[in-house]
């Protein structure tokens, strides 16, 4: 399949969706980005203006959830393509969407702190009898400890 690497820097102008397709997560929002020029006389005018639909798959969609909302500046790269759809009318349509590989605040125009996200803990198995090592700090195997509990 042909992916085209996009990168886009904008504001997002929709309500954000949080959606569960089975055991995936999808986080879907608008972003709108629009040029502007600096003119000789010192006042800016408007240029052009994209719109794209940008979608977040996983861990991606959770912490996009967690940080991002409506009206938050924000630099969105992932690969661009055209979703084809009939309306309720039965007109057809077609829509810019990018599925998303990174998603973040746009620090030119706000700022942020970072958190990590919580990384899943595998369980700790139980140790076995004749593995257990001697604690010289207070006189107990670790091995004593896991046959009394």
């Amino acid at each position: 399949m042909f992916e085209t690497p996009f990168t886009i820097v904008g504001n997002i102008i929709t309500n954000p969706v949080r959606l569960r397709f089975g055991d995936q997560e999808l986080y879907k929002f608008r972003v709108a980005s629009n040029s502007r020029r600096r003119m000789p006389d010192g006042t800016w005018e408007s240029g052009n203006s994209l719109y794209v639909t940008v979608n977040c798959w996983g861990n991606l969609a959770t912490g996009a959830s967690a940080s991002l909302m409506k009206g938050d500046a924000v630099v969105v790269t992932g690969h661009i393509y055209t979703s084809e759809y009939d309306d309720k009318e039965g007109v057809r349509r077609s829509s810019v969407e990018v599925r998303a590989t990174a998603v973040g605040p746009d620090l030119s125009r706000c700022t942020a702190k970072v958190a990590p996200l919580p990384r899943p803990t595998a369980p700790m198995p139980d140790p076995e009898p004749g593995d257990a090592e001697h604690d010289e700090e207070t006189g107990v195997d670790e091995g004593d400890l896991a046959l009394s509990a």
